[in-house]
């Protein structure tokens, strides 16, 4: 089955602040769990239009993260929570945007990587490690692998110049098949690096610094 990956910016530890907060949440924060909350909730609808059942309800899932735990034995409550996660994501980040379309994204990424490294590209700027990293180990309790997806993966925006130019250096040494998406995914992070290098001169209180990836089937 393919995979749909996206991508948007964020700030990790604003992501963070909501899991575990409970009753805690600033004014704002509670502004924007409303938006969390419906857009949880639409997610669940399309689960159920599709008839999924993860065994756990997605606005579930995010009461659950709130509460600061991910415990559900549900046997698909991975998912769910990694949805939940997406969900406060996406309400605190940028709009989402498309990646590409992948048949067998893992096989395709960790054959890119090698590509990379066989032409030079240190290892922290590959690109695997960084879209299939999981969320963020700074959880405070346990979040448990949604084997089947969906999946979230992070990349630091200060790495993403230093990716995007090592690619630029790179691209024509990488075998033909893969030359096109190399060169593309330094035109992302070229992008993102413009954007975060304009925005934090700019934009006094702007401090985003994660690029999220969401893979879903």
């Amino acid at each position: 089955m393919s995979r749909v990956i996206t991508y948007n910016t964020a700030t990790k530890a604003g992501v963070l602040s909501y899991l575990g907060a409970g009753e805690k949440l600033t004014a704002e924060q509670h502004r924007v769990l409303g938006m969390v909350r419906e857009r949880a909730e639409a997610a669940q609808e399309n689960l159920d239009a599709q008839g999924l059942d993860w065994g756990l309800p997605i606005p579930e899932a995010l009461d659950h993260l709130l509460e600061g735990r991910a415990d559900s034995t549900a046997e698909y409550a991975a998912g769910a929570y990694a949805r939940a996660l997406q969900c406060v994501i996406d309400m605190n980040g940028s709009d989402p945007c498309d990646l590409g379309v992948y048949s067998k994204p893992a096989t395709f990424f960790l054959a890119v990587d090698e590509e990379l490294r066989r032409a030079g590209v240190g290892e922290d700027l590959l690109l695997y490690p960084h879209v299939f990293s999981g969320p963020p180990a700074e959880i405070p309790f346990f979040f448990p692998h949604a084997v089947d997806g969906p999946h979230i993966g992070m990349f630091p925006l200060d790495k993403a110049k230093p990716a995007a130019d090592a690619y630029r250096a790179v691209v024509d040494s990488v075998a033909p098949d893969f030359r096109d998406e190399v060169g593309r995914f330094a035109s992302v992070f070229e992008s993102e690096h413009s954007e975060w290098e304009y925005a934090t001169k700019a934009i006094d209180w702007y401090d985003q610094d994660t690029i999220f990836f969401s893979i879903t089937g």
